[in-house]
């Protein structure tokens, strides 16, 4: 069972790719849409986005980011103390009904805090297609705890 990295596994130029993939069905983007409030018929009526420059529905932008960040769970995160910030978020290209989302991330940083027993850990996350076309790049930084670190709650792992 993979139970994350520590701040020590992490070194600048690491490069991961995350798998699987995640393909978006007009069901998750529908419920994604209602569930946070966004209305945009962009993303919700067929019939006005055949209308628009696309031609068809859109994926809601924040649930590409959901599902990308999702995807860097295991190899990044999974011991994570918190995501500090999304520093930015670019949307690069549409997301469509059907479309299979593929996410790798590098690491373009890492920093000790001054507690001494975690640490920051900057990276990117490219987020493409099934064509391999970008759709979105995010970087944040997310901090890590050491080794040293007391468990949090893994007494029962």
């Amino acid at each position: 069972m993979n139970t994350g990295r520590y701040f020590e596994d992490f070194s600048i130029g690491d490069e991961f790719n995350h798998w699987p993939g995640r393909t978006i069905s007009e069901v998750d983007n529908t419920w994604f849409s209602l569930l946070t409030q966004n209305q945009h018929p962009v993303h919700i009526d067929a019939n006005y986005a055949q209308h628009t420059i696309h031609g068809q529905n859109l994926v809601n932008g924040l649930l590409v980011l959901a599902i990308a960040i999702g995807q860097t769970v295991n190899d990044i995160s999974l011991r994570a103390i918190a995501n500090l910030d999304y520093e930015s978020v670019i949307h690069e290209g549409p997301t469509f009904h059907g479309d299979t989302i593929y996410t790798k991330s590098k690491i373009l940083e890492t920093r000790e805090t001054s507690k001494g027993d975690r640490g920051v850990v900057y990276l990117e996350t490219q987020v493409t297609n099934q064509k391999n076309e970008r759709v979105m790049t995010v970087r944040r930084h997310v901090l890590i705890p050491k080794k040293t670190h007391s468990e949090l709650g893994e007494g029962n792992l």
